[in-house]
């Protein structure tokens, strides 16, 4: 039932605007004036002054060719098969001349005047300029090739990691992990333990969790897995958020460090925002934040450096590679 309303609301509201949105400039209705007396003259309104910029005057309130192209792209792009015609824009502007005589009335009821209306209009304006200013900061405060070949040298240049290749066993009770850790001390193959008993995606494949990065893992299991000898099993269970793991180290190896332009794209994207992380800080630096102790909602620190707490695994993507990344990235 809600849904009918919300269509019908809609449907008045376009077919409100579409009004009169086939006239054009020489062949809008006209209405025949009521007979004046004679003593009565007729006075016609100033006719407003508008520079080569100015498409048409809705009230006094002119509208640009500036604010028409941006209320005729979002016009097209909503229209399905609309063509770019003269008839078109002339629908069109009509169409906007309505929005704007609508607000203008809206205006006058004091609509623009109502807390969560005037709480929207102020911060679509500040999301509006927000974008743009940082769209052109990053424009205009491009890195030199002397900062990108330095934070290169400084943080990938000498980088040496090693990658590792397990597979685990996922079960949600400690005791189980034992039970699975003991049936490996006897001699029992893991992969078929993992297909048997293994709670995670991976345990139809035995497992394997193919190579990886321990960055990538949440820190118990990565800990686990760099501690651990090649072909060797843990010994006690290993807890994270997912439940206790058993893990198998079946290998691993040096990886080389990558060329700068490689990473070049990253090192780009970094400095950056690095560059619109400080002047962030120094517009905050420099503003009067004053925070109303009376309000109940407690506001956290913008540098608290706290992290959220990860989410459980989605359905079809194994927790120890999938989900099981650092929230230090």
């Amino acid at each position: 039932m809600i849904m009918k309303k919300q269509i019908l609301l809609a449907s008045i509201c376009s077919t409100a605007l579409l009004v009169g949105c086939n006239q054009t400039a020489d062949k809008a209705p006209t209405v025949p004036a009521p007979e004046k007396p004679e003593t009565v003259q007729e006075q016609t309104p100033a006719k407003p002054e508008m520079d080569e910029n100015t498409l048409l005057s809705v009230n006094g309130q002119q509208v640009s060719k500036a604010m028409y192209g941006l209320y005729f792209q979002d016009r097209m792009r909503n229209v399905p098969d609309a063509q770019n015609s003269a008839q078109m824009q002339m629908s069109v502007l009509n169409e906007l001349s309505n929005v704007l005589i609508v607000a203008q009335d809206a205006e006058k009821q004091g609509i623009d005047k109502r807390p969560e209306i005037e709480a929207t209009l102020t911060l679509l304006r500040a999301k509006l300029l927000t974008q743009t200013l940082i769209q052109e900061y990053a424009e205009t405060h491009q890195p030199s090739e002397e900062e990108i070949k330095t934070l290169y040298e400084a943080e990938y240049a000498s980088q040496s990691n090693k990658e590792y290749k397990a597979r685990h066993i996922l079960v949600k009770e400690e005791e189980a992990a034992k039970s699975l850790i003991a049936e490996l001390d006897g001699g029992a193959d893991f992969a078929e333990l993992a297909k048997t008993h293994s709670t995670g995606p991976t345990g139809k494949n035995g497992g394997d969790l193919g190579w990886f990065d321990a960055a990538q893992m949440v820190k118990p299991f990565s800990d686990a897995v760099v501690s651990m000898e090649k072909g060797s099993y843990s010994k006690a269970p290993v807890n994270t958020q997912f439940g206790w793991h058993v893990i198998l180290l079946e290998d691993n190896r040096d990886t080389e460090a990558p060329t700068l332009e490689g990473v070049r794209g990253d090192i780009i994207t970094k400095l950056q925002q690095n560059s619109l992380a400080a002047y962030m800080q120094g517009l905050r630096d420099k503003s009067a934040i004053v925070f109303n102790e009376m309000n109940a909602v407690k506001a956290q620190p913008a540098d608290s450096g706290e992290s959220a707490e990860l989410s459980e695994p989605a359905e079809g993507q194994d927790p120890a590679k999938d989900e099981m990344k650092t929230t230090s990235e």
